[in-house]
């Protein structure tokens, strides 16, 4: 008894030398926003773990049980179908193959966020969704982050593309984000200037968490995360900053297999038939009172991927997180870099499968690169569309190296910037990569899109910019004078008033519009119903070849609409669009594609309700000497939790486009803290 108490008291100590909690602090400025200081960057994760699930234990929670195959025995059926997702997308084969690619250094930061998440739900045991859903282990964590890459690369509409027969539909309706970086060179004040803006959801498993991490190992970054997320995705340390933005390029493929005429389970690859491997994939759902009952799931793989069976035949899939688990060591790496060639050094891994970085440092360096894991394919297939899968030669053989990426440093313009739109245009139109010189395979596009094309409008017009400058771009709220959604919308502005009929008055309010989307706009509403509209009936109309009929007509819907929902013509952008949060509704401003872009979706009453857009802001300024100079804003708040002052105390500044002073100075953080303490 005595030898096994030692035992247990040798094995406590040497837990608390490494996640020692009372060694962890947990600093919330008057914001609520977590700074996190510990001694070691393993401690600094299980603080991180430990605040984050004080600000939203929910989020995280349907993260991990996405990720255990949990989601049916917490939503149900509605949740059944993400268990057979990660089941079909192997989540735990691909970690239990690339775990020991993984750096022992990062292995530690990950088991210190494990064991904060673990040691949270042990003690808010009431809070936990699931029973026996904690403890979360090392491969529970990767499996979440193995499929929050996957679906951020598009695995969800893949499949279910794929289950209904659409195998080649794309969505290219940007709704991304906006990364500029302004040389010393070119602002009046000689500093460096980052915009790190991106466009997430405002709310669930993608919305952006704000927190400081600070180390005696070096550990010195703010900036955002995802709910799970152990280390922070984009912003700031002392030297150096990036923006991520979403990116296009070919991330997945679809074969479509020659199955056997008399033997469905049998495929041809060269002159052989091969077996497709099945699988039970086993699925627990709750469907009432708490009961649940068990379910299995065929599932099918090939040598190309997981294969999903339609009425057109046969077709796999693969995607480069089936090979790479390592994203978020290379996040932290990121983290870490001091300068650009340490950055660079990070990024060789090729272990984050997509994203654009815009990069900018206190020692005036910028960079841009269109990041991707990319495979190697052979030229002689067509790889934008499904590709044969019966031959070893569309096998994917290895994967392109950082160098082979399209990526510019120090362009002479002084400037970089992408706003989803295509690598090929990041600068000044000297500055800019050909894409002619890049491999065709790799997928990248040369293209453009509303806010790239107002960028350049707004950019042209400055030789230096001053810091309100900078301001006035990130807030820019105007489309530029012809637009390039999706559906073409500029035939509307050259309509005949005459010809309208009753929704003269309409069109005359859209043709005066002068394409601003600030709140009390009046025109951007309406457009974006008639956009609205259009887009409902997209499969029943030529979306590239729109009659005029079928314009006027469209204009009358908006008529319709606004008399119907809101009994007059005359309405602002602020009275049909919201930003929500709880019971309170504000009204807000932006359109899809400007710059300080909203995406709305119906909420009820003929209003919309804000879902996607300006989220997580930074702007940073890095002077020659000292401290970058750091403003931030989080849409809502640092809490996700209703009954916390930090629910939505920042919404009136984000509203007014104002943010709040943020430092990397853990003392001067100290000295102004509202609280201090320890995680348990």
């Amino acid at each position: 008894m005595r030898l096994l108490c030692l035992l247990l008291l040798l094995a406590s100590t040497i837990c608390k030398g490494q996640f020692n909690p009372s060694e962890i602090e947990i600093i919330r400025d008057e914001w609520g926003v977590p700074h996190i200081y510990a001694p070691t960057d393993a401690q600094v994760s299980y603080g991180l773990a430990w605040a984050h699930a004080e600000d939203d234990f929910e989020t995280i929670q349907e993260i991990l049980l996405a990720a255990k195959q949990m989601m049916g025995r917490y939503q149900g059926p509605d949740g059944a179908p993400i268990d057979y997702v990660v089941g079909l997308l192997r989540c735990e084969d691909i970690v239990n193959e690339h775990l020991d690619e993984v750096d022992s250094a990062f292995i530690k930061i990950a088991k210190g966020y494990i064991a904060g998440l673990n040691a949270y739900a042990k003690s808010h045991k009431d809070e936990v969704l699931v029973k026996k859903a904690f403890p979360v282990s090392l491969t529970d964590v990767f499996k979440a982050y193995v499929l929050q890459l996957a679906v951020q690369d598009g695995a969800d509409n893949l499949i279910r593309n794929l289950f209904d027969g659409n195998i080649d539909t794309v969505d290219f309706e940007t709704k991304g984000s906006n990364a500029f970086a302004i040389s010393r060179k070119k602002t009046t004040s000689d500093e460096v200037f980052l915009a790190v803006n991106s466009h997430q959801p405002l709310e669930g498993p993608a919305a952006w968490y704000e927190a400081h991490l600070v180390s005696d190992e070096g550990w010195n970054m703010l900036g955002g995360l995802f709910p799970g997320g152990p280390v922070i995705f984009h912003g700031t340390n002392e030297h150096l900053g990036w923006a991520h933005t979403v990116n296009y390029f070919d991330k997945r493929d679809v074969f479509q297999l020659e199955m056997h005429p008399e033997d469905e389970n049998l495929y041809r690859v060269d002159d052989e038939w091969m077996e497709l491997e099945k699988r039970k994939i086993k699925l627990k759902v709750k469907v009432f009172l708490g009961i649940k009952i068990g379910v299995k799931r065929d599932a099918y793989y090939s040598v190309y991927g997981p294969v999903v069976k339609n009425d057109k035949g046969f077709f796999a899939f693969h995607m480069a997180v089936f090979d790479e688990i390592r994203a978020i060591e290379q996040w932290y790496k990121m983290n870490k870099a001091t300068n650009l060639s340490e950055f660079k050094n990070a990024l060789s891994m090729t272990a984050i499968p997509s994203f654009n970085i815009v990069y900018a440092d206190k020692y005036d360096s910028l960079f841009y690169v269109g990041n991707g894991k990319v495979p190697f394919r052979n030229p002689k297939y067509d790889w934008s569309s499904t590709i044969p899968g019966n031959t070893s030669e569309t096998i994917p053989q290895g994967y392109h190296p950082f160098t082979d990426l399209p990526q510019i440093t120090n362009p002479l313009s002084g400037y970089l910037f992408n706003t989803n739109n295509g690598a090929f245009n990041a600068t000044a139109p000297a500055d800019n990569l050909n894409l002619s010189d890049y491999d065709s395979t790799m997928g990248y596009r040369a293209f453009d899109n509303n806010r790239s094309y107002r960028f350049m409008e707004l950019i042209d017009q400055y030789d230096q910019l001053s810091w309100s400058d900078f301001l006035d771009i990130k807030y820019d709220a105007t489309l530029p004078d012809s637009l390039v959604y999706w559906i073409d919308l500029n035939p509307v502005f050259d309509l005949d008033p005459a010809l309208a009929d009753s929704a003269s008055q309409v069109l005359g309010i859209i043709q005066s519009w002068n394409k601003n989307a600030d709140v009390d706009a009046m025109g951007a509403a309406h457009l974006n119903i008639l956009y609205k509209g259009l887009a409902r009936i997209s499969d029943k109309i030529d979306v590239n070849n729109i009659s005029t009929e079928q314009y006027y007509k469209a204009v009358d819907y908006v008529r319709r609409y606004l008399i119907r929902y809101f009994g007059k013509i005359e309405v602002t952008l602020g009275e049909y669009q919201k930003l929500v949060r709880g019971n309170d509704e504000y009204p807000i401003g932006g359109l899809p594609d400007v710059i300080a872009a909203i995406n709305s979706d119906y909420m009820g009453e003929g209003k919309v309700r804000a879902k996607t857009g300006e989220s997580y802001i930074m702007m940073v300024r890095y002077p020659k000497e000292g401290l970058p100079i750091i403003e931030t804003i989080n849409v809502f708040g640092a809490s996700n939790r209703p009954e916390s002052p930090h629910y939505d105390d920042q919404i009136s500044l984000f509203l007014n486009q104002k943010r709040k002073q943020m430092t990397l100075d853990i003392e001067e953080v100290r000295k102004n803290a509202k609280s201090i303490y320890h995680p348990e």
